[in-house]
């Protein structure tokens, strides 16, 4: 037993300094410790000129965040061109109904009935396609 002990603390003592060696199992690449270069310091640009807020002007911690966003990504509404306003003119703007969008989904609505096939499209699964087939109802 007292043999076993010896052999594993000398085991443990040579795998300890193998790794102050330069060749064998530890090997490595080393930065150079002297190479290492200080950056600049960081400095306020002369320009930099923040305003304090004038006394009763509005807090700019009101400010809508995400009409913010959505103005900095997309601007602000875009003058439509006479062929969209044209489209939407042929298409019946003037005469829609205001509150159309909150009477789509309402149950007393009149919709067309497109069908089996049309719901079977809309509710079958998501695919690449690979594996579709048309099937013809008979009548």
């Amino acid at each position: 037993m007292r043999k076993l002990f010896l052999a594993a603390g000398l085991l443990t003592g040579l795998t300890a300094l193998s790794g102050c060696g330069s060749t064998g199992l530890f090997d490595r690449e080393r930065p150079d410790e002297f190479a290492v270069s200080r950056q600049a310091p960081l400095v306020i640009p002369p320009d930099f000129a923040l305003v304090p807020p004038a006394p009763g002007a509005p807090s700019s911690n009101n400010v809508d965040s995400g009409r913010a966003a959505m103005e900095a990504m997309f601007g602000g509404p875009a003058p439509r061109s006479s062929t969209e306003t044209t489209a939407l003119t042929a298409a019946g703007r003037a005469s829609a109904a205001p509150g159309i969008r909150s009477a789509a989904g309402d149950p007393a609505t009149e919709v067309v009935d497109k069908g089996a096939a049309t719901r079977e499209i809309i509710a079958a699964p998501e695919g690449d396609g690979q594996d579709a087939r048309a099937s013809v109802p008979k009548q």
